[in-house]
């Protein structure tokens, strides 16, 4: 009988370990990439019509890992036809590896977010138009009621 109670009691320590090891798994930390696709999906994104746009988010894709760089862009037609990258003095290089999505197509914007955008070298990343989110919608004020009613 005190076999069976302190298997019982081991199982049960066990399987309460198990579950909150992968709840904590359950609230990993969002990467740079994934915020403002969050946010982007949440609140939406104004047009992005043709235009140079000077603050965008490079987001680059290496298997698990996501880095993600400050970049200028270009859109003509609907597509992403330059990129440029900001170094830390705030000067700028030409990115000048050809690149196109998984369709071998110049890649379009849909919600503030490139599709995946592939170049010469297999390099995987999107651009994110952050200053084309829409901003947080405004909440309703809640009533206070006083105490002494």
């Amino acid at each position: 009988m005190m076999r069976k109670l302190l298997l019982l009691a081991i199982t049960s320590v066990l399987i309460f370990g198990a579950k909150t090891t992968f709840a904590q798994n359950d609230k990993k930390e969002l990467n740079c990439f994934e915020r403002y696709e969050a946010a982007f999906k949440e609140r939406g994104s104004y047009t992005i019509s043709d235009n140079i746009y000077r603050n965008v988010m490079i987001s680059f894709f290496e298997g698990d890992e996501v880095y993600c760089v400050r970049g200028k862009v270009r859109v003509e037609n609907g597509y992403v036809s330059a990129i440029f990258y900001y170094y830390d003095d705030n000067t700028e290089e030409l990115y000048d590896k050809k690149f196109h999505n998984l369709n071998n197509e110049p890649p379009t914007v849909t919600n503030g977010i490139s599709e995946m955008i592939i170049n010469a070298d297999r390099e995987r990343f999107r651009v994110v138009f952050i200053d084309k989110l829409k901003p947080k919608r405004k909440a309703l004020q809640q009533m206070k009621i006083p105490d002494d009613l």
